[in-house]
């Protein structure tokens, strides 16, 4: 398990990191407490897990990264949200583009260096920069699944894009692979982490040893470190685009 404590008081209470989790769990023995519960501390910024006297830290640790789908849909809802707005800055595969709006600039949006332009009615303009978005996203990872597909000598029916609340990508007993729209914000490393994740349950559809081997094989950097950076940025880009 990767996780480690911070700090600690002479009291009941403990501050630890887990590799799985965004924000550090703060783990608190409760007397008469019979089951574990988990809350999300806003203004500190910690995960607060309380729990019977007695429990196992270890034990308590390892059940709050399984609650991680929840943490990363709370901590995403904390953030402020990000809208497409002429002036705003935004990562486009990692690196910040400001977006630009003229009227009399074509309707397409164009990316230019550090600058995504569109023009048309202002009224239209943040549905045709995630338009844009949408169609690159789906076009890189289409690409990148055929890659890493063929390496790993499976049959590939077919990718999408869509906007899920938690999963970055999803895979179907049928063949079929769909992802999130916003890892065409994310650093390639991350992204590409991904495809070979989900490309990785063509072959096997759980998490056991020999999926682990394949991710790693398919996936040409440090998966360790890329699924820990999507961790961190997840809560931001699944704000950007949104207007609450």
């Amino acid at each position: 398990m990767n996780w480690k404590i911070m700090s600690s008081t002479a009291g009941s209470e403990a501050l630890f990191r887990h590799g799985d989790l965004p924000l550090p769990v703060e783990i608190r023995g409760i007397r008469g407490a019979r089951r574990l519960r988990l809350r999300l501390d806003e203004k500190r910024q910690v995960l607060k897990l309380t729990g019977p006297l007695r429990m196992s830290r270890k034990a308590a640790l390892k059940w709050a990264a399984e609650q991680r789908d929840w943490v990363e849909t709370q901590v995403a809802a904390m953030l402020p949200a990000e809208p497409f707005e002429p002036g705003a800055v935004i990562p486009v595969e990692g690196r910040d583009v400001r977006l630009s709006w003229s009227e009399e600039a074509p309707r397409t949006p164009r990316l230019e260096g550090d600058l995504l332009a569109c023009g048309g009615p202002r009224d239209g303009f943040a549905r045709r920069i995630e338009v844009f978005l949408r169609r690159r996203s789906l076009k890189l990872l289409s690409e990148e699944t055929a890659e890493f597909a063929e390496r790993a000598k499976v049959t590939l029916k077919g990718v999408s894009v869509g906007d899920p609340d938690t999963r970055w990508g999803s895979c179907s007993s049928a063949g079929r692979l769909r992802y999130s729209w916003r890892l065409i914000l994310a650093p390639s490393e991350v992204r590409r982490y991904v495809v070979a994740h989900e490309v990785a349950h063509l072959v096997h559809l759980n998490h056991g040893p020999e999926f682990k081997a394949l991710e790693r094989e398919l996936f040409d950097g440090d998966a360790d470190a890329a699924r820990l950076l999507l961790r961190r940025i997840g809560g931001r880009l699944k704000r950007i685009g949104r207007t609450l």
